[in-house]
């Protein structure tokens, strides 16, 4: 089963849970996804889907959150992340966007690397960190050359809590 955070108006997808702090037609548990616990037992889900919800979230709870997808993921279940990247078009037109992620900010939950060591959260393995550049959307035209649009994937795997 895999957990939808922050679906919006996603469809529902078989073996799929749809989250989101609004009531939908597809929604399955409304929860703010900033209040902890979320409502689901350990080890639920050998997937999370965070796409296009981390950069309206708060930073300085952002390892509390990480913190919770590793609690409801079962061992070795997957984490994939996507967002616009920093300096985008994708990041600034949007009213919602808090702050979005770098290429450093994953390493912040890989003890593979030294940031990890700043907070020791609970421990991930990066396997996807990727930028890539997007069409501006449909109707959007810019004379500026430097405007662009880019979104950033993550994909990270649970690792046991002792390393």
């Amino acid at each position: 089963m895999r957990l939808n955070l922050g679906c919006g108006a996603s469809p529902k997808r078989d073996a799929m849970v749809n989250l989101d702090i609004r009531p939908g037609p597809n929604v399955d548990v409304v929860h703010d996804c900033e209040t902890f616990p979320w409502p689901f037992p350990d080890e639920t889900f050998d997937a999370i889907i965070a796409w296009h919800i981390f950069e309206h979230l708060k930073p300085w709870l952002m390892i509390d959150i990480m913190n919770e997808c590793w609690r409801v993921m079962k061992p070795d279940g997957l984490l994939k992340i996507g967002m616009p990247a920093e300096g985008s078009f994708g990041l600034s037109q949007e009213p919602t966007h808090i702050r979005t992620w770098n290429e450093a900010t994953p390493h912040h939950f890989d003890p593979a690397y030294g940031y990890y060591k700043v907070y020791r959260p609970k421990p991930w393995k990066i396997l996807v960190n990727e930028k890539f550049l997007k069409t501006l959307p449909s109707g959007v035209v810019y004379t500026d050359p430097k405007t662009y649009n880019a979104s950033i994937r993550i994909i990270m795997r649970k690792r046991k809590e002792s390393l």
